[in-house]
């Protein structure tokens, strides 16, 4: 089944503003575009609903029904349970309060495993914990294709190893890493997971549950949302981690590591994203099914459509002998996040880009220990070229001309 491109347009407010018409949006792994049914949402609350949630007065208990909504709904899409879920300002953030929590539960001598293909937001914060004492493993990517080999972790692994930190994918090698199969190495060996969702997410909402991870964090504004950072921690985890949150709220799974009280309308408005995924599955598909096959059954038709349009601007980068292309190949094994190591600096060729309307980005992207293992000079950056399954075939033909044109 091919997704319906001009539907799914249509459900995006931004592809009807005047300003942005002739522009064709490729820096999505930056944030992505914000679904109708969010912004309506975000607007109702704040006209109507922009009080203290869960009081018994009518505005209070109906925006305290949404929050609850977004927190349901998401969760069962993940196929977790409702209070295994919570929202925080940012991932980020969450990670740096699970880091907090951590340090409190482990012992000086025990182990974490980082790896250096992460965004800086699930290596950093462990990273800092080894000033307690704990000791810091390096589970080190292919410095020619960036890929991280399980085989590798397996050696990193003993008795002393409490938690396993990885990408499910790169924001820079783009390689989409079999969480199931780490996951289930890990576990193996006595240790928890921590996965950084961020950068595949927005092309499909993981079924969490199956995968198997014991914690799984990404971000709203990048699935279609608000600014907010999603996280989902497995009950038999949060419950064992010192409770970061009011000691009233510690007996609350979703509360223990929300130290501050979270925003109430971006919050409700992301039951939004739950609304366009229903939609998404409603238009295409239709029929009974449980939230998380709903789910997994829009990730499949969005993947698939990412999948056509990402094939050919790989052929097309990997002929280039200007460039080189970070991680995979091949369309299926990676997401439609195209990083390319140029021979001079990539902000400027991205400035040039922005002339011929592709919206794109150069930079580190908050990768430097990923651009460095694989021998790019961060201050240099890459070119990073990344789309979502609202990206037209058009599209992507219009940037492969431009970068034709200014390469």
């Amino acid at each position: 089944m091919e997704l319906d491109i001009e539907w799914v347009r249509a459900q995006f407010p931004a592809f009807a503003e005047s300003s942005l018409r002739g522009q064709a949006f490729f820096e999505n792994a930056g944030g992505s575009y914000t679904c109708a049914p969010v912004i309506d949402r975000l607007t109702r609350f704040y006209r109507s609903r922009k009080v203290q949630p869960y009081a018994p007065y009518e505005a209070s208990r109906l925006a305290g029904e949404e929050m609850d909504e977004a927190r349901a709904r998401l969760a069962a899409m993940l196929g977790v349970e409702t209070d295994e879920l919570s929202f925080g300002p940012s991932t980020t953030q969450n990670t740096y309060v699970l880091a907090q929590a951590f340090r409190q539960w482990m012992k000086p001598g025990e182990a974490i495993v980082v790896t250096n293909q992460d965004h800086e937001a699930n290596t950093g914060p462990w990273r800092r914990l080894a000033d307690e004492g704990i000791e810091i493993r390096e589970w080190r990517i292919d410095p020619e294709t960036g890929h991280l080999d399980p085989a590798d972790l397996e050696n990193l692994l003993d008795e002393k190893v409490r938690l396993v930190c990885f990408p499910h994918c790169s924001n820079v090698v783009g390689e989409i890493n079999d969480v199931a199969a780490i996951c289930a190495i890990a576990q193996s060996a006595g240790a928890f997971t921590c996965v950084d969702g961020v950068s595949y997410a927005p092309h499909g909402c993981p079924n969490v549950g199956r995968l198997g991870a014991d914690i799984y964090l990404f971000s709203a504004y990048k699935t279609y949302g608000p600014h907010q950072g999603i996280m989902v921690i497995r009950r038999a985890l949060g419950e064992a981690l010192p409770n970061q949150g009011h000691y009233f709220n510690a007996g609350t799974l979703y509360k223990r590591f929300t130290p501050a009280g979270p925003d109430h309308a971006q919050v409700a408005a992301s039951a939004g994203i739950a609304d366009y995924w229903d939609a998404l599955y409603a238009h295409h598909i239709g029929g009974e099914a449980a939230p998380a096959a709903r789910a997994e059954a829009v990730h499949d038709l969005m993947r698939g459509h990412e999948m056509r349009l990402l094939q050919p601007l790989l052929d097309f980068v990997s002929a280039k002998n200007s460039v080189r292309l970070l991680g995979p190949a091949r369309a299926a094994g990676r997401a439609p996040t195209v990083a390319l190591a140029l021979r001079g600096p990539a902000e400027p060729v991205a400035a040039m880009l922005a002339e011929s309307g592709i919206m794109a980005g150069g930079g580190d992207f908050y990768a430097v220990r990923a651009l460095q293992a694989q021998g790019v000079d961060p201050d240099q950056g890459v070119l990073r070229l990344s789309f979502v399954h609202y990206t037209t075939a058009e599209e992507v033909d219009r940037l492969m001309d431009a970068l034709d044109q200014h390469l």
